[in-house]
């Protein structure tokens, strides 16, 4: 259901987007975990790299479960007991998780929560729109002949508000507001169960149309985000394949024969007469078989009254 995804603020301004408060209620900023793997784009789409907001617990076990930490994870979760040594020999797809079997399938029983960009914005922190946050799970995989672990993470999904329901009969679960958002990540207080009551369709939502630039993910560009009207119909364009057919139809198609030379090349041509073969009246149309219907007809009419049969 969600296939593309967008985060393209400079990583200090989506620190910043980020802001929260501990239990503490001191203001703070998440601290990054590699944030040289975290790519800006326009256009993220699943296996790419993402800004995942989670528990600072999941990475050290005495840290306080209220703090946050972002770490850029892979889209498309890989669950921890694949034994392939490729992550994309994966058979199926886990970009996406159904709220309804979360708890179900075997792909996500291993999976810590965590999610999917960043939450409430914050007074002289962060004044501008906050960044969309949508549930989601994690797990690590580590590969089996050994190296560096891969973290990757799979969307939660419920049924779509009403809003979005002519669009898509799924839409990604989100979560509403900086409670919502410390509760789900605070894994520590509070339990699995509790944290998937949060899971559940919402209206406060804004979303519009954009164009089919977005469809391709090597496409990232501001122009995947730009909102278009779906009541005007864009001008076709041809092709660059079909702009060189046009140039070759116009240099190398056949020319038109001028008339003067057309009547001149016919005259030169030897006329012949015969007694049985007359000129028609009509006008001769090459692969008109009603004109050679009149023409038959003509000649009948016209044979000499010798050859024609005498009645008694």
């Amino acid at each position: 259901m969600c296939g593309r995804t967008s985060c393209h603020l400079p990583r200090d301004v989506l620190t910043r987007a980020c802001a929260y408060q501990d239990r503490q209620g001191q203001q703070r900023l998440p601290e990054w975990r590699h944030p040289d793997k975290y790519c800006p784009s326009y256009n993220n789409s699943p296996q790419s790299n993402s800004p995942v907001l989670l528990s600072r617990m999941h990475f050290e076990k005495s840290a306080d479960s209220s703090e946050r930490v972002i770490a850029p994870m892979r889209w498309g979760l890989v669950p921890s007991w694949f034994k392939e040594g490729d992550p994309s020999k994966l058979q199926f797809n886990t970009s996406n998780c159904r709220s309804d079997t979360i708890m179900e399938k075997p792909s996500f029983k291993s999976g810590s929560i965590g999610a999917a960009y960043s939450p409430e914005d914050w007074e002289k922190v962060w004044d501008n729109w906050r960044p969309l946050t949508m549930a989601g799970i994690f797990d690590c995989w580590e590969p089996p002949e050994g190296g560096d672990c891969l973290y990757s993470y799979t969307i939660i999904t419920v049924d779509s508000c009403k809003g979005l329901n002519d669009i898509h009969h799924r839409m990604p679960a989100i979560l509403d507001g900086e409670e919502a958002v410390s509760k789900w990540l605070d894994f520590g207080k509070i339990s699995t169960q509790e944290a998937l009551k949060l899971i559940h369709p919402t209206e406060n939502v804004i979303f519009h149309p954009v164009s089919h630039v977005v469809n391709n993910s090597r496409n990232n560009t501001p122009e995947c985000l730009i909102p278009v009207d779906l009541l005007i119909k864009k001008e076709l364009k041809a092709s660059g394949s079909s702009q060189k057919m046009l140039q070759w139809l116009a240099t190398k198609s056949p020319k038109k024969e001028n008339p003067e030379t057309s009547q001149k090349a016919e005259s030169d041509v030897p006329q012949w007469s015969s007694q049985f073969l007359q000129k028609s009246p009509f006008p001769t149309k090459r692969g008109s078989a009603k004109l050679l219907e009149q023409w038959l007809k003509k000649e009948k009419e016209e044979e000499p009254v010798a050859k024609r049969p005498h009645s008694q």
